[in-house]
């Protein structure tokens, strides 16, 4: 397994302080590079650089690479031209996952400005912009982000999933896919919606890089979410001659990820891959996990597999295009991990819909709701103990009212909904304070998020749905309750 994220990239982009963010607020062990190799020299970096040489602190540099890649798994922040030898390069990708720090050179030049005399080979604007072209095209050559503000990985019978957040990381496409080494070809699968914004986008991106990448669309909703829509993606694979080497990407909101894992789950029985999320929605729930199916007409996700997204990339930066019924979709979601587990948003403010182009306290906000799913999946990966249930907070109700109003009523709507609904039972059954359903619906309700069940529908109603739900046990239908904030627990009342 690839266990450590290397931060890379040109002096003065930000790696050790975002390297420590990341480590800190993931529970990660963190190293700078550089100050390994100072501590073990006793001498500074110019001071190595003088006495030595760069062929000497190169060979220091490579020593404390070594060293770094047989100890536990961690962020590491390496030096500018630290993976510049091809030896070098090899180790750090044996072990993990490097990603070179995409910063504007202005504002790299206002940073060395103010370091000056710190790092010997940019000494100076005229020194930097010289390092900068020189190694433009090396650069290039890895997985790129503006900005990171998660790293998460999940294992589970022997599949390894992990998870970025950040901003501005589909550009370098190709060069995410070869760090989990994909083979040539490859079929982007993705639906109307995305597939003009991003997934063509995506496609041309793998063919410069490289790759023989064809895409494959299908009409966008809920109501393609079926067994003939995964046999088309199966016809496409055909078309496109993938093998069990080949790969998957999917490009889109859930039902894209779902339908596509699913058709990755069972072509070939089992190919790689690769999940791209474009709705906030996708990316705090079901991007991340490995649960991939379809919907019956009797219910939701009545046929699928377990099979995790070698990698998930959930640039932010997508979200700007996102329409505010959407938006407030992922937001459902997100709040619902915040019932979960508080604690994880503790620092981190609810959006709006039209904070949808802030792309940096997107990835925050992100961070914190994946952390919470990735937590759980990592504890419980195929649901066999329960602990992964809660996650299911609100979802026994809100599926069946997507049923029942033919999906008229948004997921994340729904999961507001059943959310709310499920902390009053959980109050009539005396499992909760009284008033805590009112208090669970303010949250929703400050989001602009339904929280009362739609005309002409009554709980009783939801009951013969209901009773159909994959959790339940002996004929009685089990709920993912919340009994407090911080306290949901899998029950039959």
């Amino acid at each position: 397994m690839k266990e450590h994220l290397f931060l890379y990239g040109p002096p003065a982009s930000g790696k050790s302080t975002l390297g420590g963010i990341l480590a800190s607020r993931f529970n990660l062990q963190f190293s700078d590079l550089d100050g390994v190799i100072e501590a073990a020299a006793g001498k500074t970096i110019p001071e190595i650089f003088a006495e030595e040489g760069e062929q000497g602190f190169r060979r220091r540099e490579l020593d404390a690479l070594r060293n770094m890649v047989s100890q536990a798994p961690r962020v590491v922040a390496l030096g500018g031209g630290a993976l510049l030898a091809p030896e070098a390069r090899k180790v750090a990708e044996e072990r993990g996952i490097a990603v070179a720090l995409d910063v504007p050179a202005e504002t790299l030049r206002e940073r060395a400005a103010k370091a000056r005399g710190s790092r010997p080979l940019a000494a100076d604007t005229a020194a930097l912009d010289r390092l900068l072209e020189q190694r433009a095209a090396h650069y290039a050559t890895f997985p790129r982000a503006a900005s990171l503000s998660g790293y998460f990985t999940v294992e589970a019978r022997g599949e390894h999933s992990r998870m970025f957040v950040g901003r501005g990381m589909l550009a370098s496409a190709a060069a995410w896919l070869r760090t989990v080494g994909c083979s040539e070809r490859v079929l982007v699968v993705s639906d109307t919606n995305a597939g003009p914004l991003y997934a063509e986008k995506l496609r041309d991106a793998l063919n410069a890089g490289g790759f023989s990448a064809e895409l494959f669309e299908f009409k966008a909703g809920e109501e393609s979410k079926t067994l003939a829509t995964v046999a088309s993606i199966w016809n496409a694979c055909l078309k496109a001659g993938l093998t069990r080497k080949d790969t998957i990407v999917s490009v889109g909101g859930g039902v894209v990820g779902d339908l596509s894992g699913f058709a990755a789950a069972t072509w070939m029985r089992g190919i790689r891959w690769i999940n791209v999320p474009t709705t906030l929605l996708a990316m705090v729930d079901s991007s991340f996990g490995g649960k991939t199916g379809c919907d019956l007409p009797e219910g939701k996700n009545l046929v699928g597999a377990f099979h995790q997204p070698e990698l998930v990339l959930a640039d932010t930066d997508v979200l700007a295009t996102l329409p505010p019924r959407e938006f407030r979709n992922g937001l459902a979601e997100a709040i619902k991990h915040s019932i979960i587990s508080p604690d994880a948003f503790a620092d981190v403010d609810c959006p709006r819909p039209e904070d949808s182009s802030n792309g940096d306290a997107l990835s925050s906000f992100v961070a914190a709701a994946v952390s919470v799913k990735a937590r759980i999946v990592a504890s419980d990966p195929f649901e066999k103990t329960g602990e992964r249930a809660k996650l299911n907070l609100g979802h026994t109700v809100g599926h069946a009212v997507e049923v029942l109003t033919g999906f008229r009523v948004s997921h994340g709507e729904a999961v507001a909904i059943g959310s709310v609904e499920e902390a009053r039972l959980a109050e009539r059954q005396g499992l909760a304070a009284a008033g805590f359903g009112n208090d669970i619906a303010a949250r929703f309700a400050a989001a602009a998020l339904p929280v009362a069940l739609p005309k002409g529908l009554s709980f009783d109603d939801l009951v013969p749905v209901m009773m159909r739900d994959k959790k339940n046990s002996h004929g009685r239908i089990r709920y993912a309750l919340p009994f407090a904030m911080g306290d949901v627990r899998l029950t039959s009342p």
